[in-house]
C-alpha cells in the first residue's frame, strides 16, 4: 500500500509515537525549573504572586508529566517489539544507559514529586522547596541519560563488536561521545525556550481577554526575558552542534543544506529555499547565496561543504525531508529571537503588556518551540539515516520481522489509541491554562505555611467548566 514495506510502517509507528512523547519532557523539564524558580522567589520576596503562579502551573506540570511517563514507556517498548535486533546488536549500550536513567533520574523524581505536588500544607517551606528542587534536577538528569544513549546512536565510540554484538570497552567514552556534549545542550535550551512561549502564550491569550493581574503580567515578563536571553543563546549553541555533525556526519549536512556537488575551488552557496530531488540529484528552484554556505558551516570563504554526490546513493539521507524539517527549525528560532526582541522594545516603553499586535504574536508563538522541538528532532534522526548506529548497523537491519499486516493494525491502533488519550488529556490541561491562576484580591496571604490560603493543594483538580468564559471582557472570538 503506497508503495510502503513493513520496515516502513515500523519506522513510522516510532516517528509517531516519539513525536508524541518527546512534547511531553521538553514541557516537564522546563516546568520543573519554573516552578523551582516560582517557590524561590516567593521564598525570597515573600510576593504571594510567584506562590499563586506555583499553584496554577504545577497543576499543568502534573498533567504533564503523567503524559510524558506514559508516552515513555509505550515508546520503549517498541525497542522489543518492532527493533529487536537492533536491542539485539546494541543493547549492552542502550539498556544500561536507560537503566542509569531511572535508578537515578526516575527514583529521583518520583521520590520528591508527591512531597511536590500533595505536600504544600503538610511540611515545611524549606523541605517543599527542596523537593521542587529535586523533581528539576531530575528532569535534567533523566535528560542527560537519554540523550547520551540516542548520542551514542549518532556518533558510537568506546566498544568493540564481539560475535555481532556491541561490548562497551569504555564507559566515559561511550556516554561523552562527541556529539553528546552540544546534543545535550541544544535539547535542555530547546525545552527552556518551548516552555518559556508557552508560558508566555498563555499570559497573552488571558490579556488579550481583558484579564489583567500581576500574575498574568508577571507570566509575561519572565517568559519574555526567557526568550530574548536564551533563545539567541540557542542560536549559538545551534551553530556548534552544526560544526560537530560536519565533522562526525558529513552526509547529514549535504542532506540538510541540499547540496549536491561542488564545482571545482568554488566555495559552497547556502540554498534558502528548493526542493531537493533524490531521483534527479538536484535541488530544484533553488534560492542560493554564494558563499554562505561555506561561512555558515566552516567559518571561512574559500572551504567547501561536503556534497551528496560525494556519498553513494544507499549511504544519503533523504534530503527532501531534513531540508525543509532544519529550515522550519530555523525559522521558528529566528521568530523566537524577533519576538523576543519585540518584547524588550515594547518594555523600554511601557506597552509590553497593551501592544494587542504583540499579545496576538505572542499567543501564536506558544506552540513555535514546540515545533522547532518536532523538526529538529526529524532532522537528527531522519538525517542519521539509513543507519540506526552511524556507520554500524543500518535501519534496515535494525528491524524485527513481523508482516506488513501486522504493523498496519498495530500502526492503526496506536493512532487511534494516542488521539484519544492524549487527546483528551491535552484538552484538559489547555482548560486549566485557560482558567488561569486563581487570585484572591484583597486579603492577606501571607500567614501560616505554605499554600495555606488560596489554592488547594490539588494539584490534579479540574477546571471549571465555564473556565473558557470570563465576566471580565468579550470572548476572544468576538475580539478577532
Amino acid at each position: 500500500m503506497f508503495g510502503l514495506e513493513a520496515l516502513d510502517l515500523a519506522r513510522i509507528q516510532f516517528a509517531f509515537t516519539i513525536s508524541f512523547h518527546i512534547l511531553f519532557p521538553a514541557i516537564t523539564i522546563g516546568l520543573a525549573s519554573y516552578l523551582a524558580v516560582l517557590e524561590g522567589l516567593w521564598l525570597k520576596t515573600h510576593n504571594d504572586t510567584y506562590r499563586d503562579l506555583y499553584h496554577f502551573w504545577s497543576k499543568i506540570f502534573a498533567v504533564n508529566f503523567g503524559m510524558g511517563v506514559v508516552s515513555g514507556l509505550v515508546m520503549a517498548y517498541q525497542f522489543g517489539t518492532n527493533w529487536s535486533r537492533f536491542s539485539d546488536f546494541a543493547g549492552s549500550v542502550t539498556g544500561p544507559l536507560l537503566t542509569y536513567e531511572v535508578l537515578t533520574a526516575f527514583f529521583l523524581e518520583a521520590g520528591f514529586l508527591g512531597v511536590m505536588l500533595f505536600g504544600w500544607n503538610k511540611v515545611g517551606r524549606n523541605l517543599h522547596f527542596f523537593a521542587t528542587v529535586m523533581v528539576a534536577i531530575g528532569t535534567l538528569i533523566s535528560t542527560f541519560w537519554i540523550l547520551a544513549s540516542n548520542s551514542w546512536m549518532q556518533t558510537p565510540q568506546g566498544f568493540e563488536i564481539i560475535n555481532g554484538q556491541v561490548i562497551p570497552t569504555d564507559w566515559l567514552a561511550v556516554i561523552f561521545n562527541p556529539s553528546f556534549p552540544y546534543r545535550l545542550l541544544h535539547m535542555a535550551t530547546a525545552a527552556f525556550v518551548a516552555t518559556a512561549f508557552f508560558v508566555g502564550s498563555s499570559a497573552a491569550w488571558h490579556l488579550l481577554r481583558g484579564k489583567d493581574n500581576p500574575a498574568i503580567r508577571t507570566m509575561l515578563s519572565m517568559a519574555m526575558w526567557m526568550a530574548l536571553i536564551v533563545a539567541p543563546i540557542q542560536a549559538v549553541i545551534g551553530d556548534f552542534h552544526g560544526l560537530n555533525t560536519l565533522k562526525y556526519q558529513p552526509a547529514k549536512i549535504a542532506a540538510i543544506e541540499g547540496h549536491w556537488e561542488n564545482h571545482g575551488d568554488e566555495p559552497t552557496p547556502l540554498i534558502l529555499f528548493g526542493w531537493p530531488d533524490m531521483k534527479e540529484e538536484k535541488t530544484r528552484f533553488a534560492v542560493q547565496i554564494p558563499y554562505l554556505g561555506s561561512l555558515i558551516l566552516t567559518h571561512s570563504l574559500d572551504k567547501q561543504v561536503p556534497a551528496l554526490k560525494e556519498f553513494p546513493p544507499e549511504d544519503r539521507p533523504n534530503s527532501t525531508i531534513v531540508f525543509w524539517s532544519f529550515r522550519i527549525m530555523v525559522g521558528m528560532g529566528l521568530l523566537m529571537i524577533f519576538t523576543g526582541l519585540c518584547s524588550l522594545w515594547l518594555r523600554k516603553r511601557d506597552r509590553l503588556y497593551t501592544s494587542r499586535p504583540f499579545l496576538y504574536l505572542a499567543l501564536w508563538m506558544g506552540p513555535s518551540g514546540l515545533i522547532a522541538i518536532l523538526a529538529g528532532w526529524f532532522t537528527t534522526e531522519i538525517g542519521r539515516q539509513p543507519w540506526v548506529v552511524y556507520g554500524l548497523m543500518r535501519t534496515a537491519d535494525a528491524s524485527s520481522h513481523h508482516s506488513f499486516m501486522q504493523m498496519s493494525i498495530t500502526l492503526i491502533l496506536f493512532v487511534v489509541v494516542y488521539f484519544a488519550l492524549f487527546g483528551t488529556g491535552l484538552g484538559y490541561m489547555m482548560r486549566l491554562v485557560r482558567k488561569g491562576p486563581e487570585i484572591d484580591e484583597g486579603k492577606e496571604t501571607n500567614e501560616g505555611g505554605p499554600g495555606k490560603k488560596r489554592t488547594p493543594a490539588r494539584p490534579l483538580s479540574a477546571a471549571d467548566d465555564n473556565s473558557a468564559e470570563s465576566d471580565h471582557s468579550p470572548s476572544l472570538n468576538k475580539e478577532i
